[in-house]
């Protein structure tokens, strides 16, 4: 399947009330097809609840993490300088790291690790372990390959990167909480 034929999602972002811009993302649906469709739907409100449109709109990017508080987590290492390296959303049912929600139900499992995590605007899957994929997910903004193999790659930021660093430079507090509400206003799919 050619590039041109991958779903294209967008999300409007605002940090507190002002509108920080649009981000576009291509979904890697030839490689991790049920994890790009998860991620699709989500986007687009097609998933239903109850008749209800479940997904990302008003949801917000609840962690914005640095290597130090990763590496040092992971792999209990030391770093001398912090680099922020992911921001973390897509918790519409707690905020807060908390709520998990899939089209295939609560969680599903790992599709595959080819895609790496090679630098900055990949789309990931966050999860809680093996196999507990849901509705979180982060954007990396710098390489992160001390994550391959645990997270799924299934997309990557084509436009909107001026967007990310301004996420990734928001104040934040206790528990790597943006001091400032990160929200999607708006998404979808192009």
């Amino acid at each position: 399947m050619s590039s041109t034929t991958r779903p294209i999602v967008f999300m409007d972002i605002n940090i507190g009330e002002t509108p920080a811009g649009r981000i576009k993302m291509e979904l890697f649906s030839d490689v991790v097809p049920k994890t790009a469709e998860n991620f699709r739907q989500l986007c687009t409100g097609e998933c239903r609840r109850d008749a209800r449109p479940q997904g990302y709109k008003n949801a917000t990017f609840h962690r914005v993490y640095d290597s130090v508080f990763l590496i040092s987590t992971m792999i209990n290492a030391r770093v001398s300088v912090p680099i922020p390296c992911l921001l973390v959303g897509g918790d519409f049912l707690n905020g807060d790291g908390t709520g998990s929600f899939s089209i295939y139900g609560k969680n599903f499992p790992d599709e595959n690790f080819q895609e790496k995590h090679t630098g900055p605007g990949l789309l990931s899957m966050a999860n809680s372990g093996t196999n507990t994929n849901g509705c979180q997910f982060f954007i990396t903004t710098a390489k992160c390959d001390f994550l391959d193999g645990k997270h799924v790659v299934f997309g990557k930021v084509i436009d909107g990167m001026l967007t990310l660093r301004k996420i990734e430079n928001v104040p934040t507090g206790q528990n790597n909480r943006p001091k400032l509400v990160v929200k999607i206003v708006e998404c979808g799919e192009m």
